[in-house]
C-alpha cells in the first residue's frame, strides 16, 4: 500500500538515508508505509526510530505550524540513555541543567525533610544523566533529529479513520492509506477512540497546576534565592493539598516553577492563562522564599490535571493501528515520566519493526510492543498517582510519619555522601520519598528500552514470528 504524493516540509527516502547504527545496524527487509498522527515528542521519536528501522514514515500534525511551548521538563536516565544513543548527548549538555540533588521542604518553614543525591551519581548508577530542560528545547532537538528522515505535514487534522485498511481522512477530504497507523495524538487522542471503540472519558484529579518561568538573573539579585541557582537542585515544597516543584533550565538562565493546587475551574490545556494574583493567594502563608519567587512572576499558565486509567488494549482489533505515549497511558506530572514513557514506547516500536520481512508480521509485532510496554507504563502511572497523595497530606499524624521516613532516608544519603561511597545499592524500600527508594529508582531509571526489545525477540519473538514470518497476538 502506498501513500499518495504528499506536500512536505521535510522528506528523505529511507534508501538515501545513512545506514542506521540503531538496532545493532539492523533494518527491515520490507519497507512499510507508516503514518504517525501527532508531532509531539512521542510522535517525532516514533517517526525517527521507525525511519531508522527502514520504513517510510509520514507525520500528520493538526496544527498549522510545528512548535512547542510549555515550560520545564525532567529528562531522567531511562530517557537520556536513548537520546544519547541517538546522537543527542552533546546538544543536550548545551541546553540542559544537571541537578545535584532532589530536596523536599516543609511548606511554611522551608525546613528540609528529604534529600537524595543526584548529579554524577545518576550517571554512575544508571549509566546516563538526569537533566532538566525546557520543553521547547527538547522538542526542537527531537524534531531536528527526525525531520530529515520522514515527511512532516502540518495543518492536517485527521477527522476519521478506517482501521481495517488502514486509512485516514483529513479535514480537507484527502484520504491517506498506509500499512500501519501510530496514534501519538496525545491525551485527547482521536485514534484512541477507534482503538477502544468510543470516547475515553478522563477523571478529574482535583488538582490543577500553575506553571511559570523566572529569569535566574532576578534570583541571583536576592541572597535568599541565589542558592537556588548556584546550587542547582530540584526543590519540592510539600503542603496541605498543594506542592511546588522548581528547578533550573536553559543552562541555568531560567528557573522553572510548577505549583499544584486544588482545581478551581481550570481547563485541560498547556496554554490556558491563569491569574498570577490567584496563584499568589493559593500559596499565602508559605515560607518567605516562596513569597519572593511568586512576587517575581507577572503571568502564569494554569493546567487542569486529568487522569485516565489503563486501557484494555493499545492495538485495534484489525491489527494495523496502535497507540503510543499520552494517547494510551497519559502520566500525571508527579513522577516526571510522561515524555520518558513516550520515547521508550518509540524505541521499542522501532526496534521491533526493524525485523519486518512480511506484512503478516505487523499485527503480532504490534501486540509484542504492547506486551513489552504495558506493565511498565501502567506501573509508572500508579507511581505518579501515589506522589499526589504523598505530597499533599494535611498537617497531622500521617504528614509527620511521611516526614520522619523522608528524614531517615536523608540521613542515610548524607552519611553515604560524606563517606564518598554514594548511595547504598539497595535501601529505603517503600520510603515516602520515591526517589530515595533504590529498588524503585533502579526499575525506573535503569530501564533500557532497546535491551527489553532485544530480550523479547531472543526469548519469544524469534520462535513465534521470526522464522515463519507469522505470529499470534502476544
Amino acid at each position: 500500500m502506498a501513500t499518495p504524493e504528499l506536500s512536505t516540509s521535510h522528506s528523505v527516502s529511507p534508501a538515501s538515508s545513512t545506514t542506521s547504527k540503531l538496532f545493532q545496524g539492523r533494518r527491515a527487509s520490507l519497507a512499510l508505509d507508516v503514518v504517525v498522527v501527532g508531532c509531539g515528542l512521542g510522535g517525532l521519536a516514533a517517526a525517527y526510530t521507525l525511519a531508522q528501522a527502514g520504513h517510510r514514515v509520514t507525520i500528520l500534525e493538526a496544527a498549522p505550524a510545528i512548535g512547542e511551548i510549555g515550560a520545564g521538563i525532567q529528562v531522567s536516565p531511562n530517557l537520556t540513555r536513548l537520546l544519547i544513543r541517538w546522537g543527542l548527548g552533546e546538544r543536550l549538555k548545551q541546553v540542559a541543567v544537571k541537578p545535584e540533588a532532589i530536596t523536599f521542604r516543609r511548606w511554611e518553614t522551608g525546613e528540609t525533610v528529604a534529600w537524595t543525591r543526584w548529579g554524577n551519581t545518576m550517571d554512575e548508577r544508571y549509566g546516563a544523566p538526569y537533566y532538566h530542560i525546557h520543553r521547547a528545547d527538547f522538542h526542537k532537538l527531537v524534531y531536528e533529529l527526525a525531520a530529515p528522515h520522514c515527511t512532516i505535514r502540518t495543518d492536517c487534522r485527521v477527522t476519521s479513520m478506517d482501521p481495517a485498511v488502514p486509512s485516514l481522512t483529513l479535514a480537507s477530504g484527502e484520504v491517506i492509506t498506509c500499512d500501519v497507523v501510530v496514534g501519538a495524538d496525545g491525551v485527547k487522542s482521536l485514534v484512541r477512540e477507534y482503538v477502544v471503540g468510543g470516547p475515553d472519558k478522563p477523571v478529574a484529579t482535583g488538582d490543577a497546576a500553575y506553571r511559570a518561568i523566572i529569569p535566574t538573573e532576578l534570583l541571583l539579585q536576592d541572597p535568599d534565592l541565589r542558592p537556588l541557582v548556584e546550587d542547582p537542585e530540584m526543590v519540592g515544597w510539600m503542603g496541605p493539598e498543594r506542592h511546588i516543584m522548581a528547578y533550573n533550565i536553559r543552562a541555568k538562565k531560567e528557573y522553572n516553577v510548577v505549583l499544584a493546587h486544588p482545581d478551581d475551574g481550570s481547563v485541560e490545556s498547556w496554554t490556558a492563562e491563569g491569574s498570577a494574583d490567584k496563584m499568589r493567594a493559593e500559596f499565602k502563608g508559605w515560607e518567605p522564599r516562596i513569597q519572593k519567587l511568586l512576587a517575581l512572576i507577572p503571568s502564569t499558565l494554569n493546567w487542569k490535571l486529568m487522569d485516565r486509567g489503563p486501557l484494555r488494549t493499545w492495538v485495534h482489533t484489525d491489527g494495523k493501528v496502535v497507540l503510543l505515549g499520552d494517547s494510551c497511558h497519559p502520566m500525571l506530572p508527579y513522577r516526571a515520566q510522561g515524555s520518558a514513557m513516550a520515547v521508550e514506547d518509540a524505541a521499542v516500536l522501532g526496534n521491533l519493526f526493524s525485523r519486518v520481512s512480511s506484512r503478516e508480521q505487523i499485527t503480532p509485532l504490534l501486540y509484542a510492543y504492547q506486551s513489552i510496554r504495558y506493565t511498565r507504563a501502567t506501573d509508572t502511572q500508579a507511581s505518579s498517582r501515589l506522589n499526589q497523595h504523598i505530597f499533599h497530606l494535611p498537617d497531622g499524624a500521617d504528614q509527620r510519619k511521611r516526614d520522619r521516613e523522608m528524614r531517615e532516608a536523608m540521613e542515610l544519603a548524607r552519611r553515604a555522601a560524606e563517606g564518598g561511597a554514594g548511595l547504598a545499592a539497595v535501601g529505603n524500600a517503600g520510603n515516602a520519598n520515591q526517589w530515595a527508594d533504590e529498588r524503585k529508582s533502579a526499575i525506573q531509571f535503569g530501564y533500557d528500552a532497546d535491551e527489553e526489545a532485544e530480550r523479547w525477540w531472543k526469548e519469544t519473538g524469534e520462535r513465534l514470528i521470526g522464522k515463519s514470518g507469522y505470529g499470534s497476538r502476544m
